[in-house]
Parts: structure tokens; sequence; C-alpha cells
């Protein structure tokens, strides 16, 4: 099984579930999504896997998710996926991917569910 990992090697939470699939043998292909931003594509590719709306996977404490109005009903769905695109910080972390589906690593061992 081979795991795609949106990592940030500064977060305790994304280094214990990279620890966690390490550990369990898994094949982990890592993302630095701050240096490597997704494509609101791929973020609706990842929000389907997750079975999640990008409000629903967005960091609520985050500067930017204030200065921006995110948390105003009218912001469109496709809006806070761009938002996350044009700030990546805004995106939950760590989040696990597989082929059919996703896991938000918070925490870390809800990654598990995947294997």
């Amino acid at each position: 099984m081979k795991i795609t990992l949106y990592h940030n090697w500064e977060c305790s939470k994304s280094k214990q579930t990279l620890a966690l699939l390490q550990e369990k043998g898994i094949d982990v292909s890592i993302i630095e999504y701050l240096k490597t931003p997704l494509t609101v594509e791929e973020l609706d590719v990842v929000a389907q896997k997750l079975n999640l709306e990008p409000r629903q996977f967005i960091r609520l404490n985050e500067s930017e998710y204030e200065s921006e109005n995110l948390a105003a009903e009218e912001v469109t769905r496709q809006e806070l996926l761009q938002a996350i695109v044009n700030y990546p910080n805004l995106l939950e972390r760590p989040i696990a991917v597989t082929e059919k589906a996703a896991a938000i690593g918070r925490p870390p061992e809800n990654v598990l569910t995947l294997l």
C-alpha cells in the first residue's frame, strides 16, 4: 500500500503520523504542502476522499481565516478551496491519502483506518 502524506515538518501531529505509518511499514510519499501547495482540483479530490467539505478541514485559528473573512456563510466551497491554495497553512494537517480514501491525522491513529 502507498500513502501520500500532506506533511508539515514543524507540526508534531504530522511528525507523529509519519512515524506511525513508517512503523507499520507503509510506503509514504511526502508532500510538503507549504512548499508545494495543492491546486484547487487536487484539494477537491482530497475533499471527496475525506468525505468532507472544505470548511471541515480548514484551520480556523490561522490569521488568514479571520483576515479573509472565511467564516462568513456566503463564502462558497470554491472560494474556500481557493483560499487554501492561496494560504496553504489553512489546510488541516496532516492528511494521508490513498487511491480510494483519505484521513486527517488528528489524532495520528486516524490514518490507520486507511490500512
